[in-house]
């Protein structure tokens, strides 16, 4: 979230007469308020922003100073209406501007905070967080180009400033510039040694670059400064998973659960390690947790299919394959092992018809043709499953199973040399039952 402003502004304001005594009055109750707000007693400070704006109606730091205060408690709308008094009554108060559009911005008015930012800036074309912020907030809308002139613009004016350096890397790992990224954490870092997030998202993309040992030591770093940062614990989980540390994986999938039960991703990631592990059970107990918190998890649907089809239970594995595709229609693993599925219980036709859709989302999917192939032959039909062979072999002509299988169907064709010669390839490329076939047969490969 970005943070409000607090800054002291030397302001020309037209105050009613009052006496020394009243002059006096109305700024100790704000500057009381300013020291309760300090001390976190937001109720308090509220209680004297209201005194000294009973005594002096027209003061607009007053307005300004609780509308801060009813932002910390979450009133955006009463925050928002002390912005506006106090822009009546000094409309060149930059930082009245500034601060309704953050609340204009946590209520989701993008538009509505990205013209206050630029009144602020009118104002004050010198303030960098008034485009470091309007920069969030085009970011937030899908405009990159102008959420990048914004950071760099607040750095140009203010280069020793941490967070559009940290924002700028965001955004440059979004576009897939890593070294970029990294580039603007590491200066974020050196700004601020103690920016957690900054250690954290340059960990990502150390990860995303494949340099899993930097991803770690950054990882590390983000969860000594914080010792509650689920999601460090987590991405550092995937890292150790990616370098095949499994039970590192696990602890760190632990504490991030420990931290926050209600995250969905170590649930689902933890439940992957133990399908890997043999253990379908624990799998499918943490699939059920992460399908609880996100109904809408695909991947968790399809991967506790994945675990039941392991346990033999080929109803359950259709039905999360189902949701699954449901809930993302692109989804051609979910076809694939839907398929398979099928195939187990005997369902050909269907088996077909979903192969069939995954290769129409994926083309280049040797394994589909494979399968499918396999279906038509269990139907009898060999010239298609021949063909699908083929096309399997083209797309990966290293795939032993596919030459086995061709030389199957030729097998039952009758043509027996097209099928010898199918064997020796799938038997050379390590197929055990091409080999056995061979061997068999007294045929030397």
């Amino acid at each position: 979230m970005v943070k409000k402003c607090f800054i002291a502004f030397l302001l020309i304001l037209v105050f009613p007469v009052m006496t020394p005594a009243e002059d006096r009055n109305f700024k100790m109750h704000n500057n009381r308020g300013v020291a309760d707000y300090d001390k976190g007693e937001i109720d308090r400070a509220i209680a004297d922003y209201d005194k000294a704006i009973e005594i002096n109606p027209r003061y607009a730091r007053g307005y300004y100073n609780r509308g801060i205060a009813y932002h910390d408690k979450g009133e955006f709308d009463r925050a928002i209406a002390d912005y506006n008094k106090a822009i009546e009554i000094n409309p060149q108060y930059a930082e009245a501007y500034y601060n309704r559009g953050i609340a204009f911005y946590d209520k989701g008015e993008f538009d509505r905070a990205i013209a206050d930012y630029n009144k602020a800036i009118e104002i004050n074309p010198l303030f960098a967080e008034l485009y470091y912020s309007r920069g969030i907030v085009y970011y937030d809308k899908g405009d990159s180009d102008k959420s990048l002139s914004d950071y760099n613009k607040a750095i140009e004016i203010n280069p020793r400033y941490a967070q559009p350096y940290f924002h700028r890397g965001v955004l440059y790992s979004k576009k897939g510039d890593f070294d970029g990224a990294i580039s603007d954490f590491n200066k974020a870092i050196k700004i601020n040694p103690g920016y957690a997030e900054a250690y954290y998202n340059r960990g990502l993309a150390y990860y995303a670059k494949g340099d899993f040992d930097g991803a770690i030591a950054d990882f590390n770093k983000a969860i000594k400064i914080n010792p509650g940062y689920a999601e460090a614990y987590y991405n550092r989980g995937l890292a150790y998973y990616a370098k095949g540390d499994f039970d590192g994986a696990i602890a760190d999938f632990n504490k991030s659960i420990e931290i926050n039960p209600r995250y969905a991703k170590p649930y689902y990631h933890r439940g992957v390690l133990y399908s890997k592990k043999g253990d379908f059970d624990g799998a499918i107990a943490d699939y059920n947790k992460a399908i609880e918190i996100n109904p809408g998890y695909a991947e968790a649907y399809y991967n506790r299919g994945l675990a039941y089809y392991a346990k033999g239970e080929f109803d359950g594995a259709i039905a999360d394959y189902n949701k699954a595709i449901e809930i993302n229609q692109g989804y051609a693993e979910a076809y694939y092992n839907r398929g398979i599925a099928y195939n187990a219980t005997g369902e050909f036709d269907r088996a077909i018809t979903d192969y069939t859709k995954s290769i129409e989302i994926n083309p280049l999917d040797a394994q589909s043709y494979n399968n499918r192939g396999v279906a038509y032959g269990k139907k009898g039909h060999h010239d298609k499953a021949i063909a699908d062979y083929t096309k399997s072999i083209e797309i990966n002509p290293d795939y032993a199973e596919p030459y086995n299988n061709r030389g199957m169907a030729y097998h039952a064709k009758g043509e027996f040399d097209r099928a010898t010669a199918d064997y020796i390839k799938a038997a050379q490329l390590g197929n055990k039952n091409a080999k056995d076939t061979l061997r068999k047969s007294g045929i030397m490969w």
